[in-house]
């Protein structure tokens, strides 16, 4: 036996909206195209891939898919899903005797569904995993919205993909569906075709991904809870030292004194960041006892540990930093230094928020004989593990 996939993504996903196709969208730094393509990949009955995509986007496909342990080729689909189907198959290999043809709006199909499907593909020629209906059906006219009937909700199952046909029943399918352009789903022309279609059990997780909100779920599933972590900074100000925040020069006469550059801003944003992670902190990374962090640019630390971050599999999606000084005031230039912030980190100013407070005369910050910071960061994962 010999297992080929056809991952069908030749479709916009206008329901979705948004400025590319669904299966491009991110979902924790791989695009949904990728999580669908991987369980194929990574399954060790599976020798190729077939990728069928937009016409403009087939340049891209490897892009999209990223590096692959098994042949991966790309093709482009046509106006209807069953044109999408053919222009696959006809990459396939002639040892392929199992084809499984999966959408690529479900990036969370997993090995064991994949088994069950093969299986049942082998013992009777096409089968497709679906889950039973849970809820009271009912069938309604279409405008009145008034019941016409109830129906058994034992007699009803809920298709899934991948669905799988051995060669000679997926050509009956191709066949079936020159004609037939009002197919769903290839198990449906197999059925027209007058072949035997097996239902094995699907998963409840392996959803498609239709709305936003489905998108927005499916992060959240991938990227699992947010992490929260804090940072705190003070120097003390003192002549000849300039007074830099993020990068940014702030009109002064004194600066703070620090083994570094003082930058209270970066620094109490790292600690946050390295603390959301459970990674340590900035003292443990970039101590004030090696030469190597003599005058350290803030930004060039902040650099760092989102490397750190990232390493760890975590990316940062929000921080807040809430800069405590006298004088001068900042506001004129928190703008620069949000850019500068997330310029470094990788995200956009809209992530990034700062803010200036004074101390209204209350201790050494209120007189202003020291400047603070503190940092609230909140990570996900998703970053390169």
């Amino acid at each position: 036996m010999s297992v080929a996939a056809i991952v069908v993504a030749g479709g916009r996903g206008t329901r979705l909206g948004g400025d590319v196709p669904k299966q491009f969208a991110d979902l924790g730094g791989l695009t949904m195209l990728a999580r669908s393509v991987a369980p194929f990949d990574a399954h060790p009955a599976v020798g190729e891939i077939i990728v069928v995509l937009p016409e403009e986007f087939v340049a891209d496909g490897a892009t999209m898919v990223g590096p692959t342990s098994r042949p991966c080729r790309f093709t482009a689909g046509g106006a209807h899903r069953h044109d999408s189907v053919r222009a696959g198959a006809a990459l396939l290999s002639d040892a392929a005797t199992v084809v499984l043809i999966h959408d690529a709006a479900r990036p969370f199909a997993d090995a064991a569904l994949i088994d069950r499907v093969i299986d049942a593909t082998q013992a009777t020629g096409a089968a497709i995993p679906a889950t039973a209906a849970r809820e009271t059906l009912k069938r309604v006219r279409t405008g009145a919205r008034e019941i016409v009937e109830t129906i058994p909700r034992s007699e009803i199952w809920l298709a899934q993909t991948p669905q799988g046909f051995t060669r000679s029943v997926l050509n009956d399918v191709i066949a079936r569906g020159a004609s037939d352009r009002a197919a769903t789903d290839e198990a449906m022309l197999a059925e027209a075709a007058g072949h035997r279609v097996t239902v094995v059990d699907g998963d409840e997780r392996n959803v498609k991904v239709t709305t936003a909100d489905d998108l927005a779920d499916a992060r959240a599933r991938i990227l699992g809870p947010p992490r929260v972590g804090t940072g705190y900074d003070l120097h003390r100000l003192v002549d000849g030292r300039a007074l830099v925040l993020a990068g940014v020069r702030l009109p002064s006469t004194v600066g703070p004194l620090g083994h570094s550059d003082g930058d209270v801003v970066c620094h109490a944003l790292v600690d946050a960041m390295l603390g959301a992670a459970g990674a340590g902190d900035i003292g443990q990374h970039f101590p004030n006892t090696d030469p190597r962090w003599k005058d350290a640019a803030g930004l060039d630390l902040l650099g760092r540990a989102n490397a750190i971050l990232r390493e760890r599999g975590w990316t940062l999606s929000s921080a807040d930093v809430t800069v405590i000084l006298e004088r001068p005031k900042i506001a004129p230039h928190l703008a620069a230094i949000r850019e500068a912030l997330a310029a470094t980190i990788g995200v956009t100013a809209a992530q990034v928020s700062v803010k200036g407070k004074t101390n209204e005369g209350v201790d050494a910050t209120g007189r202003g004989e020291a400047i603070a910071a503190h940092a609230v960061a909140v990570i996900v994962s998703g970053g390169r593990r």
